[in-house]
Formats: C-alpha cells, structure tokens, sequence
C-alpha cells in the first residue's frame, strides 16, 4: 500500500473516532482509503447534513493534536466477538473470518481491521483533508441490507495538494456534461421517457454521427465487416451463452410474445457468434472481424445513474474477431495499437493500462483462463506498455484489457476494453476448418474502442469543456448576416462551404449582431462569420474564432483551406 492510501486509511479511522465521540450509540460498518480519499460507513440514530461537517472536521482535528497512537494488535475470534458484541455489522463481518484477528486501537477507538495505518496522528497533516459529502450506501452494496450514511473526505500530503485538487473540483463542476449538454442543446433526459434513457437533440445527434462516420473510416480500413443485430432474443439464446446464469441481476426482466420469453439484449456477441455459425469457415478465412453500434440495455440501480456517463440504455462500438489460436496474439497487438491510435485522434494522450484477470464467478475452465491471461500479457510486453493488475477485475467469460484514459483535469475515464473469451465458443460450438481439414475451435476477441457512444460523448463534453475541436464540433461555423440585405450572401457561402462537408447554420434574428456573436461564443462553435455590404462587394467572409477572437477578412477558399489543416 502507497504512502498516501496508508495516510488516507487512517484518517477514515479518525472519522470513525470523531463520530464515536460526537454520536454515542453509532454502529459501524466499513472504512476504506479510496482513490484521492477515505469514507466510513455509519448506522447513526441522527442525520448528517454538509452542515455537521464542520463540527465533524474539527472533532477530527483534536485528536490529530493528541498524537493517538495506532496500535495494531492479533487476538482470538471469540475475544473479537466479545470485543464487538455491540457493533452487529463488526460481528456480521468476523462471521467469515477464520483464526486469528487483526484489530486496530486509536485511542479510544477500537477497529476490526489488517491496516497498515501510520504509527502515529502526528503523522497526519490536520490542513491536508476535508470531509466533503455524505450519502446513502447500502451495508455490503446490497439493496436488500439496511440504508447507512456514508461519508466521505479527501486526503492528501500536504495542504498544496489539497488546495488543487478542490481548484480541479470547482472546474470540473463547470465542465459537468450535463449542465454544458443542457447549455450546448446537445441532449436531455426526461422523466416521462425513463430515467437513464437520453434523448439526442440535433446537436448532439450530429456530434455522435461524426464520431460514428469516423469509426466507420477507420475500421472499414482495418478489414472490419458491419453487420446490424435485433434489440431483443429469445431467452434460450441468453441460457445457452450464459448470460441468464452469470449476468441475470443485469438484465431487464423477461417479456412474452406469442408464449414465448424475449429478453432485451444486454450485450451483442451472442447475435455476433449466430452469424459467424450460419456458415461453414476455413482457416483461409479467418480473422473475421464483425464490427456494430449495438444498443444495449442494462439495469442499472437509480442511484448509480448519472447523465451520460451510466444509463440505461446505450450504444457500444462493438466489435467481435474470430481467429485462429496462432493469430491471437498478433491480432490483440493489432486490437491495442487501434485503440491508442483513435484514442490519440481524440486527444487523449494520456492514460492507464489494466489487466483484469479471473474474477471469483466465472465460466469456462481453468486451462483456458491461464492460456488468455498469459496472451494478454505477452501482448502487453510486446508493446512495451506499463500496466497495473486488476485483480478479480475480468468479465465471467475471459480476462481483458482496460484502457483509462485521463482527461484534462486528469481524470481516469474508461473507455477501450479488449476481452479474451474462451466461453461462448465453447457453448455454441464454434469451429473453422484448419490445414487437416479437421474442425478446430476459434478464439473470439471481444472489442470496443471507445466504449459506449453516450459514456464517450460525456468525456468529450467533460474533456473539452463543451469547445470541441474543429472536425468534432456539431456546428462548425455560424453565418451571421449583419442585415437583412445581407441574408442571400449568408446563403451562398453557406452553400459553399457545405459543399466542403463544412457544418454551418445561418443566424438570422432580431437580435443585435453583437448578441448573436456571442451567443454564438456561449454556443462554444468554433468559428463565426459574419457577412455584411462590405464583404459582398470584396466578395470575402468577415472571421471571428471562439477563442482568438477576431481574424479579418478573408476569401471562402482562405476559410476553407485553413479548416481542411484543421
């Protein structure tokens, strides 16, 4: 464990001394150092407010100053019991714990816990954290289990540090996606239609079909083949796959037609493999490589669901390749590069690799999990790429690639997973004929680039602050007539440049020109153009960039050729 965790993990046991003090009769769940903080889980017979947090801090600071000693100390299971016989949530956890146990004392405060903690409170800075929100988690994330309050704070070294992370907090709060998609008209999510179900508004509909054109491109260059798969299938298809079994808490409650069960597609590779069998393949054929923008639809509980970025329905650029065992590797290099290539296109540049490996439910055999993990990391290191171990992190039917890539206020956002799948060959019997002519089995790689449409179009938004760049922005240029005279060479340049697959919209209004300048800035398009008398006699185009500012006349075929290198 890093420095900063073991800093951030007893600060949570600090929190839960503080609330000890404050709150007699608490009960307490679980406290854990999570990335850039710390929470701890509490059954309090009062409610917490952002109000209480400031009594909370400095109760904390207090014993910062009493430099309490953290003392770690191994004790019998039933001494543990006694010790806790009043904290039903310590007894329920020590339940499952066999031999000894590992506690922690903190003054007054006793934890059930292996730590490491610091030695000391000394050790712990009192300006370098900041209890920051509270809510609702469910004991042991389990819906069915009791509601407790669950607090949270951030921790760093020093109070530097503290101060920029809060700084990158407020512009991120700016950058919300769903407060710029509401702004930009990009697109909304209404009660009547359904939670975690957007609708795309012009806009945003074309900022998604440029980045799905561009995919198009790209992967149609890669010898990708397109194919298009139904919303819903039989239920049988989702027993045979393993979906029902593994996936079912997922999965949207089956529908009946004709007294037949139908489930709405959680996941596309199901249909994918179906059209790989509706004919006989020679290893002449393979890799075969089935790309779609596949809708899919997963339950997700009300509280996770936030904007974009976790819904309920949602398009995934999906991939499945087919090859032979000899073309694994080289077709997972191949997989990698891609996704970095387009990841890069999108001005990501930065980001984290992660093996994911064999979870605790899983499908298929042991053999065949060690042959894909072992592929995956030789893929890595034929790539020369550093990566973390997500342990237990792989999907049930294979370990993958995660790619997380950091964004402008260097978040991680996930985004290109590739995943080894050893599992549904196995179920539908899948086979090519080899060399011998004897069937063998395929592997099957499962793919996305970029994830999904609507969680990817979130860390734009979020990434660019809504200011995309030039080939992504919706509309591209607004024409801006200074007067009504001006509006028919409004419309020819605007043909013009639609000609040169230019996205532009004429703003004609009422309004003043300097309003629909900046109306057209709060808009964040790139470029405003703005025609009057003077620019029809010199037949040019007036030219003003969102964030440069004003450029001068110029002629269309200047404007064009400069957004072309754009």
């Amino acid at each position: 464990m890093k420095n900063i965790e073991i800093i951030r993990h007893s600060l949570s046991h600090i929190l839960a001394a503080a609330i000890d003090k404050l709150y007699p009769q608490t009960k307490f769940g679980v406290g854990p150092a999570i990335e850039n903080g710390f929470y701890y889980d509490f059954d309090l017979k009062n409610s917490i407010s952002p109000d209480d947090f400031d009594k909370i801090q400095e109760k904390m600071k207090e014993l910062i100053d009493q430099d309490i000693k953290f003392k770690k100390e191994i004790i019998s299971k039933e001494k543990a019991e006694k010790l806790f016989k009043n904290q039903p949530y310590k007894l329920e956890l020590l339940k499952d714990m066999t031999g000894e146990i590992s506690i922690y004392k903190s003054g007054d405060f006793v934890d059930l816990c292996k730590g490491p903690h610091v030695k000391s409170t000394k050790e712990l800075s009192k300006n370098a954290f900041k209890i920051q929100r509270v809510a609702g988690a469910y004991w042991k994330g389990n819906e069915n289990n009791k509601m407790l309050t669950r607090i949270y704070g951030i921790a760093f070294k020093n109070k530097k540090h503290l101060d920029e992370f809060i700084k990158k907090q407020e512009q991120a709060k700016k950058r919300d996606h769903r407060r710029l998609g509401e702004k930009l008209n990009l697109f909304m999510i209404d009660d009547e239609v359904g939670a975690g179900l957007p609708l795309w508004k012009p806009k945003g509909a074309l900022l998604r079909k440029t980045i799905e054109n561009y995919l198009y491109d790209e992967l149609s260059k890669q010898n990708y083949d397109w194919i298009a798969t139904p919303h819903i299938g039989k239920i049988d298809l989702w027993k045979k796959s393993g979906h029902w079994e593994m996936y079912r808490e997922d999965m949207y409650s089956p529908i009946e037609i004709e007294g037949k069960k139908y489930l709405i597609k959680p996941m596309n590779c199901p249909f994918h493999v179906k059209i790989y069998n509706s004919d006989i393949r020679s290893y002449k054929d393979l890799p075969i490589k089935y790309a779609e923008l596949g809708t899919v639809y997963r339950y997700e509980r009300s509280g996770t669901l936030h904007g974009l970025t976790r819904v309920r329905g949602f398009t995934q650029d999906d991939a499945h390749i087919f090859c032979t065992p000899k073309q694994l590797r080289q077709e997972a290099v191949k997989l990698l590069k891609h996704g970095l290539a387009i990841l890069s296109d999108f001005g990501f540049d930065d980001y984290n690799i992660y093996l994911s490996t064999q979870p605790e439910k899983f499908a298929g055999n042991q053999k065949g999990w060690d042959r894909a993990t072992k592929t995956l990391k030789e893929v890595l290191k034929d790539l020369d790429l550093e990566y973390e171990v997500d342990e237990g992190g792989g999907v049930f039917y294979g370990p993958k690639i995660d790619i997380k890539v950091k964004d402008s206020l260097d978040r991680k956002w996930q985004c290109t997973t590739i995943q080894i799948d050893f599992n549904l060959p196995e179920r539908f019997n899948i086979t090519f004929i080899n060399k011998n002519g004897k069937k063998e089995k395929p592997f099957m790689i499962h793919r996305a680039l970029l994830g999904s449409m609507e969680r990817f179009i979130g860390v734009l938004i979020e990434h660019y602050g809504g200011a995309f760049p030039f080939w992504l922005a919706p509309i591209q240029a607004c024409i801006i007539p200074i007067g009504e005279n001006n509006i028919q060479y409004a419309k020819k340049v605007a043909k013009k440049l639609k000609k040169d697959n230019i996205r532009v919209k004429i703003w004609k209004s009422d309004e003043t020109l300097s309003n629909r300048i900046r109306k057209a800035e709060n808009q964040k398009i790139p470029y405003m153009i703005v025609v009057g008398e003077k620019e029809e006699k010199a037949k040019k185009i007036n030219v003003r960039h969102y964030k440069k500012g004003e450029m001068g006349q110029m002629t269309l075929n200047e404007f064009i050729n400069k957004t072309k290198k754009e």
